[in-house]
């Protein structure tokens, strides 16, 4: 005859159920992730990818600078709030918005353009049905993919914010002079490992930065002369940023790639160049001098397949985080504006 094992006496039934409740309740994604499908339009706007698709392919070929600044967009977007295209929608009289923060200033219009133009063919293939915040989830993916980076699944169905604020932006993006620890710190609040921090970084292979947010790598480092750089840059490299950068003081929009060996093109080369001292930022830097952080920097230089595969992942992740469903959002008809605005 069986026996059973009676639970320990410092353990009540009830805080043992309880207990077990609590940790089956983290295992189960939230009500909005759980409802995402990649076949959420599947009756509704059958051709929602396609239309997408070709879109922002046309985007990008008459303005080559299209991928990195939705793909920076992208994670703008997802890092305040969550993925709910909240960073689309313009300031008006009575406030000011996300994409108005100091931190998002800087976005550059090409990403904007590129959903708003695949917003609007949707609009007249299916009014009303597909979310800014969905468009601007596959239109990273698929500029990613026409770089050259991998394809990755992307799950639709998310509603777009019902708020916008800029002070919402205050703490939750990462910054280029950030330490390491600080990194970590802030992509861990939103779920992200250190092998996650370092995969995402890799979008850095492609766009660029202005010249303001490493002049202090280039310029008097360390309270050296003027031409005293940090010397982990290479120092031909850190002579050329002086050069093009000279200016910067009176025109800030004067700015070098990120990438400065393969510049349009999604690769491993950021990885590479961050070994050779061919890293522009601070923060990139960091992330391969520190021990934590360094192990990975150097698997995704040596193994481009790895980065790929361990992006698509993040990515995945990332493109869930924070999504709104049910009343907590809308499918806006304008990406710009909140659908109580436009009627």
């Amino acid at each position: 005859m069986a026996t059973h094992r009676p639970l320990p006496p410092t353990i009540a039934p009830t805080a043992f159920m309880a207990t077990a409740l609590i940790l089956l309740l983290l295992l189960l994604p939230d009500e909005a992730e759980a409802k995402l499908s990649p076949k959420y339009y599947q009756n509704t706007c059958p051709k929602v990818q396609q239309i997408v698709s070709d879109v922002v392919t046309n985007k990008q070929i008459t303005t080559p600078t299209t991928a990195a600044g939705t793909l920076r967009l992208f994670f703008h977007d997802c890092f305040v709030g969550g993925c709910d295209a909240s960073v689309l929608v313009s300031t008006n009289a009575f406030n000011r918005a996300e994409r108005d923060a100091d931190e998002n200033v800087s976005l550059p219009g090409d990403g904007f353009d590129a959903v708003i133009r695949a917003k609007t063919a949707l609009e007249l293939e299916c009014p009303g049905v597909v979310s800014c915040s969905d468009v601007l989830a596959l239109a990273t993916r698929d500029l990613v993919s026409m770089l050259g980076g991998p394809f990755y699944r992307v799950r639709l169905g998310r509603k777009d914010a019902l708020a916008s604020t800029a002070a919402s932006v205050a703490g939750n993006l990462p910054h280029t002079n950030m330490t390491v620890d600080l990194l970590i710190a802030n992509f861990a609040q939103k779920g992200f490992s250190v092998q996650e921090l370092v995969a995402l970084s890799g979008a850095h292979t492609v766009g660029f930065s202005h010249c303001s947010e490493f002049a202090t790598r280039i310029y008097g480092y360390g309270g050296g002369g003027q031409a005293e750089h940090d010397p982990s840059m290479n120092p031909h490299f850190a002579a050329a940023l002086q050069k093009a950068c000279a200016n910067y003081g009176n025109d800030p929009t004067i700015a070098a790639f990120n990438d400065v060996m393969t510049p349009g093109k999604f690769d491993n080369m950021y990885y590479q160049n961050l070994l050779r001292g061919l890293g522009l930022l601070a923060s990139d830097y960091a992330l391969a001098a520190d021990p934590r952080t360094q192990p990975y920097v150097q698997l995704y230089a040596a193994n481009q397949t790895a980065f790929f595969s361990d992006f698509a992942h993040a990515m995945e992740k990332l493109s869930v985080f924070g999504v709104k469903a049910g009343h907590k959002g809308e499918v806006r008809r304008r990406c710009d504006e909140f659908n109580n605005l436009s009627t």
